[in-house]
């Protein structure tokens, strides 16, 4: 195929006049997207390797999740948005699931597996809006904030700039020792690399905190190690472990691809005259689709990335910018191992300021109503205080609930509302009685 025909073929694929853009603009815009997310690749490995799971493996994992869900979201819905497994869900399976459920990372593997085949069934069948429809947008704002404040105290306690202290809990910690130390390092670069606008800012820090050379090694310690069996053994042996497990990473990749589609599609223009986003199941399936790759492949849930509005800042209009980003994340799969001898305080300080990013959705809540204020205040501070998403979801959900109820605005349309809540009562008396 000749250089014009080529040309011809992506623009009638990816509709790039019609969206006003050229595959030079696309291709540039794929390039930021790709080094404003590539710190996932070191990051993600940094999480899941606390359960774990072989380092190197998961950095192979992470790039080949990444790479094929994002060609997959330009080709199937021309979308410019990207996708990896998702911070704060990582999180919730390595401290929540692994380390205080005790479940086996294989199984855990196993319920991200079956959350995505979930995630499918929901939006093919449309149960999806009945749940969106359910929840207040200012609850989806407060997990985001919650889950920031969770990854960034996680960064703080990796780091060792925070510790345990019997008298108050947390404390500080000595600076001067070479963790801490290389970590502010770290976050004092990082930090000056962002406000002076530089892309892949975060990877360059952690980069250049990383002292220890590089060596090879497997990269099939998580293919298709996923323990589906175990997972309904994990559910006779934990209660309603295994629900509990499923609803978090359920609803908060939902909530994250609501709250990404949104902010993307409006930063691109996107959005059609009624505020609806085209293709929106497309996007959805493909989301879900790449939640059940991520796991067998030995990750995470995968899902979609607000840093693709870098790329949209960048001139991307069309999923052919997600297919470069895809493909260089692909690329990058071959020299994942590097991402073994990454140490913990190097990962730190992007942890730290990925969960500060996340507090701007924060500004969506009306602090000033406590109808809104006091369920988004409990769930933003559960989620850190109790090292668990599904906790802050939780008191977020029922606190909503409750409040509507005593205040006489409940209405027969919020009957899901109630019965989620009632199933987190059921959850919290469970809970006591265990």
């Amino acid at each position: 195929m000749t250089g014009t025909k080529a040309a011809g073929a992506l623009e009638r694929y990816f509709k790039l006049g019609e969206r006003h853009t050229t595959a030079r603009t696309e291709v540039l815009a794929g390039f930021t997207t790709f080094l404003t997310m590539a710190y996932i690749v070191l990051v993600n490995p940094s999480i899941l390797g606390q359960a774990g799971m072989p380092v190197a493996s998961v950095a192979a994992a992470t790039c080949f999740a990444a790479g094929i869900a994002s060609v997959m979201m330009g080709l199937i819905a021309n979308t410019p948005l990207a996708l990896a497994p998702g911070m704060g869900l990582n999180a919730y399976f390595t401290f929540t699931v692994v380390m205080q459920m005790h479940v086996p990372w294989p199984v855990a593997l196993g319920c991200v597996f079956i959350s995505g085949v979930c995630f499918l069934i929901l939006t093919v069948t449309g149960v999806r809006q009945l749940i969106v429809a359910s929840i207040p947008n200012y609850l989806f704002a407060a997990v985001a904030g919650g889950i920031g404040l969770f990854i960034g105290f996680i960064g703080l306690k990796d780091a060792g700039i925070v510790v345990a202290d019997q008298a108050t809990y947390v404390a500080l910690g000595h600076l001067k020792s070479p963790g801490p130390a290389l970590a502010l390092f770290g976050l004092l670069l990082i930090g000056t690399l962002s406000v002076w606008r530089v892309r892949g800012a975060m990877l360059i820090g952690q980069v250049t905190v990383t002292p220890t050379p590089y060596s090879l090694s497997a990269l099939t310690g998580t293919a298709f190690k996923l323990d589906l069996p175990g997972v309904f053994g994990a559910g006779g042996g934990h209660g309603l472990g295994l629900v509990e497990i499923l609803f978090v990473f359920l609803f908060v990749d939902l909530f994250d691809n609501i709250g990404t589609l949104v902010a993307v599609t409006k930063r691109a223009g996107l959005m059609d005259k009624d505020g609806k986003i085209p293709a929106l199941n497309r996007i959805l399936i493909t989301d879900a689709t790449a939640t059940i790759i991520g796991s067998m492949a030995g990750t995470s849930t995968v899902t979609s990335y607000v840093e693709s509005a870098a790329g949209v800042q960048a001139g991307g209009r069309t999923g052919l910018t997600s297919v470069v980003t895809g493909l260089l994340f692909l690329i990058v799969m071959f020299v994942a191992p590097y991402a073994q001898i990454v140490p913990l305080a190097a990962t730190a300080p992007a942890l730290i300021i990925v969960g500060g990013l996340m507090l701007l959705p924060l500004t969506e809540v009306e602090w000033e109503d406590p109808m809104s204020a006091i369920p988004a205040f409990l769930t933003v501070a559960m989620i850190p205080l109790t090292f668990s998403i599904a906790n802050g979801l939780a008191f977020g959900i029922t606190a909503h609930a409750a409040l509507k109820l005593l205040r006489g605005t409940a209405k027969k349309a919020d009957w899901f509302l109630f019965l989620l809540a009632v199933l987190f009562v059921i959850r919290f008396a469970w809970m006591a009685a265990a």
